[in-house]
């Protein structure tokens, strides 16, 4: 990564909080483990500092994750309206982590708009919103916005004359955004990834335990949707080398579906041999969420750009879809083999 443009940010971005009293930290919706995982572990170094800073979430996160929240602090905006749009409007200092377009907060983004306070970005999603924000800290070559997260850190540290490691709250989080945003290290992985790994681990990481309750903190419910999804659901197209698999409402009401449990369900077809790209189409109340992964040079950003309003990184993207929930299918396969040819990365 840029060493040198997270040192000259890093100063501002030092400056920024040290003359703020008010400081909101908000991320996308649906929250995943690099979005809590990112807040989280910024909230955490600023409180090691005697900074207070309060968490804004548009909805729900995983269950999984609540060992990050044990003290149920993180405000949700569709449970706490009121004190979300109260802490919006008093801030002096919003810190948005994890999205690149601030539409990714849903109703939350008029209130950051019509704040005045100061705006700051950190991210690692392509084509970040520089317009919206005052300061944008962006690097779409780190793993995860916790990556990026702990570089930056890493460099205040070194500005404000400490080499201490980070606290171990602040470090269990940052791992967190980075393990679940990697696949526990299967994408998008650098040597500055493992860099970062093995210094936290150094500073005191229980990377077992954190495995753990990421990856072994589901329910039996979970487990049983996860066998019948792929016994079951899981489609695969051998003339593209893809696979895809569709979730319900139904579905998920019969297995007691809670926010989360489809977490590395996208990834499932990819452990087949010949198959390098896939999708997960989770049916929602309004609309077709959409997750898309491959393991090539298939850019799924592309696809997701041009079939289903979404995009992301080359190898892992997302959106949404406006259409019958019986329809996704056949939507699928025809956009597929429509753009195939063109969603090929050109070397």
């Amino acid at each position: 990564m840029s060493q040198h443009i997270i040192i000259k940010e890093s100063e501002q971005f030092l400056e920024r909080i040290k003359c703020s009293s008010d400081i909101l930290l908000i991320s996308h919706s649906n929250p995943d483990g690099d979005a809590i995982g990112s807040v989280t572990g910024l909230k955490n170094f600023l409180k090691s500092r005697g900074i207070n800073s309060v968490i804004v979430v548009p909805n729900t996160y995983p269950d999984y994750l609540s060992f990050l929240d044990e003290d149920k602090e993180i405000v949700v905006y569709s449970l706490e309206r009121d004190r979300a749009i109260e802490l919006a409007d008093k801030a002096d200092l919003i810190i948005a982590l994890d999205f690149n377009q601030l539409s990714r907060v849903d109703e939350l983004e008029k209130h950051v708009l019509d704040s005045e306070a100061f705006k700051i970005l950190i991210d690692h999603h392509p084509m970040p919103d520089t317009e919206t924000f005052d300061l944008v800290i962006s690097d779409t070559e780190v793993s995860s916005t916790a990556e990026l997260l702990f570089w930056l850190l890493l460099s205040v540290q070194k500005n404000k004359g400490k080499s201490e490691m980070l606290s171990q709250e602040t470090a269990k989080s940052l791992y967190v955004g980075m393990m679940t945003d990697t696949n526990n290290f299967s994408n998008s992985v650098s040597s500055g990834t493992f860099m970062m790994a093995s210094i936290l681990l150094e500073s005191g990481v229980d990377k077992d335990m954190l495995q753990h309750l990421v990856f072994g903190g589901f329910s039996e419910e979970r487990m049983r949707l996860l066998g019948h999804m792929l016994l079951n659901k899981m489609v695969i197209l051998d003339r593209f080398g893809a696979g895809y698999i569709t979730l319900s409402l139904e579905e998920q009401k019969r297995y007691n579906f809670s926010e989360g449990d489809a977490e590395g369900f996208v990834n499932l077809p990819l452990n087949i041999k010949g198959v390098n790209i896939s999708a997960l189409f989770t049916q929602k109340d309004d609309h077709v969420r959409v997750s898309l992964r491959s393991t090539n040079d298939f850019s799924v950003n592309r696809l997701s750009r041009m079939h289903f309003n979404g995009g992301g990184h080359e190898r892992a993207a997302g959106g949404k879809l406006f259409i019958p929930f019986d329809q996704v299918s056949d939507y699928f396969e025809s956009k597929l083999e429509e753009s195939f040819d063109e969603c090929i990365k050109k070397v």
